[in-house]
């Protein structure tokens, strides 16, 4: 006996030091070490290399290691807190003018003495040597370069205007005066994002590698559907290309997918549907080259709304990355210290409270998935295979408007992919910059582009395009081609091109000439006209474009039926991640079978089945697939679960959680137990502990305070 739990003890070791290793789980602060917010995820992430008052950067480093985090670093590459920079301390001269001016003259603030920036050679050069040498200094390898940001309704500085010389070749024009002063303005604010970030990360490298050490970069950014919509200008997908770049964190929430959007003529938040695309445009930016991507939800927001508005509207979010069974990296919270210990409204009150403890509960339950959400290789239900092609020109041109041509609320977007996804059909996104990867066309059947709202970036976008449907790919072209950035200055129309639309380029490719809706056998291949622009697909009734996509799916590529639902429903390892939707014409619930733990219920109940109406989402724990129900487990926790021993007769593990948070697990055991202790890290008993069996699962419901140094707990039978 003596010789098996010291073999047992051996493994509890190595489970302890693997799970400190590990770098799947991690959130972003700016404050030290408090016991409020130890929410024991891998990674901490410090904000900022500035010194505070009373605390160095160091410091602040130090106290997260302290309490076993692997720490990296995390700033803003397009503002921060660099007064140092702006006011003239770091080389004698005032930077303020760097900032990001609109045609009014006015500078585009994002706090004081902090201006969004226009990223010309001395600030990348104090990156280099005031941020980033610092933070390697101080022994952190991973840096994490936040926003790459530029607003389109900017671009009218001094020091804009001199890049714009040194770029074109030609003075500066103003971008309201024309759509293709507006596309090449905003094409230069791409590329001088793209060059400070190559500048930036290559600098690291460099110097990580001069000091010994293998220094990684990592761009926490939004979705290219947020920023299009937003108006905000960004490298996105080019950055997968650079060396110095080894993955991003895709920054979606609810502050980004609460924004209003267009469908059957109705704008209103649709949360949920929203996250879906922006997540999966983040996966199909990423996933063809392989870099590592985070996923992030918040449990708040930036905008201060009440409590039951955040629970409603994290739980859309959080179901939605799910729905993405290729990642399994999270940032499961930024600003923790903002979470716990700032208070905000009670629904239908002027009373403000601290975070409630049925919603930290909650919370901490879902984080704490998150440390055991497996990769896995099963598909959302429904019709896969359904793409729709974006690129980095979709935030060219949206601001301002020329000749009339609106797309309000990116809808030419939302046009191409709502009308599906409120069918049950999980449409992907494909990045036109990433069509060179076999990957990103390997699982499409039926490929949705317009150039209503985008245009490509070069001749090789139609090359690769053409070569896919001449080997059976099935492409579907929606739009009138009429928007006044048809005829920019580009390559469709430069260097002895000489195409009025860059789509008869495409067509040419084809062997087509579509004057009208049409169809085309082109190889093996289908191509499928529709001369309208998708904004019309959502703005009023969609029932042309779907019939369009189910004609194409099912007899152009021969897929099997187009089958059409009101939900997605995804299996992954033991959880169930289930999202209904509303608006559409079945308003049926789904139905999971349990015996299923609800891990959106702080009390972990032990469900029969699981009924999910339409506009709501679940996640469960799916009982039904646990392989050794003779093992004891912690199958659900809002906290993290450290150092489990088993033995014939007991279970005892360690549990971590912020403290002033209540603790809710659901435990399997193999039979009722006879015991159970709990104590505190000074070896006190805590005898108020809520206990509860339930013989058909065989498990224990547990409830106590959590504490960040540890609660022991000691379950016998």
């Amino acid at each position: 006996m003596k010789k098996v739990l010291i073999i047992f003890y051996c493994f509890c070791i190595v489970y302890s030091v693997n799970a400190q290793q590990s770098e799947k789980t991690a959130f972003q602060t700016s404050s030290s070490w408090m016991p409020e917010i130890d929410v024991r995820s891998d990674i901490a992430i410090i904000y900022g290399a500035n010194d505070r008052k009373n605390i160095t950067f160091e410091e602040r480093v130090r106290s997260w290691k302290d309490h076993g985090y692997n720490t990296h670093f995390m700033t803003g590459i397009a503002w921060g807190q660099y007064e140092d920079y702006f006011l003239g301390r770091w080389d004698g001269q005032q930077h303020l003018g760097v900032g990001q001016v609109e045609r009014d003259g006015d500078t585009i603030w994002h706090g004081r003495n902090m201006p969004y920036i226009v990223p010309e050679k001395s600030f990348v050069e104090y990156m280099k040597t005031a941020v980033i040498k610092k933070v390697i200094d101080a022994g952190i390898s991973a840096i994490y370069l936040e926003e790459p940001e530029f607003w389109a309704r900017a671009g009218y500085s001094a020091v804009f205007k001199k890049e714009w010389q040194a770029y074109y070749g030609f003075p500066w024009r103003p971008q309201h005066e024309s759509a293709e002063n507006t596309y090449l303005s905003n094409k230069l604010k791409y590329h001088l994002y793209y060059n400070a970030i190559k500048e930036v990360s290559g600098y690291a490298k460099a110097y990580g590698k001069s000091k010994g050490m293998n220094v990684k970069v990592y761009i926490p950014t939004h979705s290219l559907v947020n920023y299009s919509s937003w108006m905000i200008v960004s490298p996105e997908a080019s950055l997968a290309s650079l060396p110095g770049i080894d993955g991003y964190i895709a920054q979606v929430w609810t502050g980004t997918s609460r924004e209003p959007v267009y469908y059957n003529g109705l704008r209103k938040e649709r949360v949920f549907e929203n996250a879906f695309l922006e997540y999966g445009s983040m996966v199909s930016m990423t996933a063809p080259t392989h870099r590592k991507l985070f996923f992030l939800t918040d449990p708040i927001e930036d905008w201060p709304r009440d409590w039951s508005d955040y629970k409603r509207n994290y739980e859309a979010t959080f179901t939605a990355k799910l729905l993405y069974p290729m990642v399994a990296d999270y940032e499961v919270m930024p600003w923790p210290e903002r979470i716990y210990t700032r208070p905000y409204k009670i629904a239908n009150s002027d009373s403000s409270v601290l975070i409630p403890r049925y919603y930290s509960t909650q919370m901490q339950v879902m984080v704490n998935a998150l440390n055991d959400m497996p990769l896995s290789a099963n598909r959302v239900s429904g019709v896969n295979g359904i793409g729709v092609l974006m690129g980095n020109s979709l935030m060219f041109q949206r601001f301002p408007t020329h000749n009339g041509f609106e797309d309000p609320q990116f809808s030419n977007f939302y046009g191409q992919t709502l009308p599906l996804l409120k069918l049950g059909i999980p449409v992907q996104t494909v990045h036109m910059e990433n069509l060179g990867f076999a990957a990103s066309l390997k699982d499409i059947k039926v490929l949705v582009m317009s150039y209503s709202n985008m245009k490509p970036i070069s001749a090789h976008v139609h090359e690769q395009l053409a070569a896919w449907v001449k080997k059976g790919g099935v492409l579907v072209y929606c739009g009138r081609d009429d928007d006044p950035y048809q005829s920019v200055m580009e390559w469709w129309n430069t260097r002895g091109n000489q195409y009025k639309a860059p789509s008869e380029h495409l067509f040419k490719l084809l062997g087509v000439k579509p004057d009208a809706d049409n169809s085309f056998k082109v190889g093996k291949g289908m191509v499928y006209v529709m001369r309208q622009h998708p904004k019309e697909f959502v703005m009023g009734p969609g029932d042309r474009y779907v019939s369009l996509i189910k004609k194409a799916y099912e007899n152009g590529a021969k897929a099997g039926k187009l089958v059409v639902k009101n939900s997605l429903y995804l299996e992954r390892g033991p959880y169930d991640v289930v999202a209904v939707m509303d608006e559409g014409t079945d308003n049926q619930p789904y139905v999971v079978k349990g015996p299923v733990i609800d891990l959106f219920n702080p009390e972990l109940p032990v469900l029969r089945e699981k009924v999910v109406s339409p506009g709501t989402q679940a996640l469960l724990y799916d009982m039904n697939r646990i392989t050794d129900r003779k093992e004891p487990k912690v199958l659900a926790a809002a906290a993290r679960v450290y150092d489990e021993q088993v033995t014939s007769g007991s279970y005892s593990f360690i549990t971590k959680s912020p403290a002033k948070t209540t603790n809710a697990m659901r435990v399997l055991l193999p039979k009722a137990p006879v015991e159970t202790i709990v104590k505190n890290s000074k070896g006190e008993e805590i005898k108020d502990v809520k206990t509860s069996w339930d013989e058909s699962s065989k498990t224990c419901f547990l409830g106590f305070e959590n504490a960040p140094e540890g609660v022991q707990v000691l379950i016998k039978w």
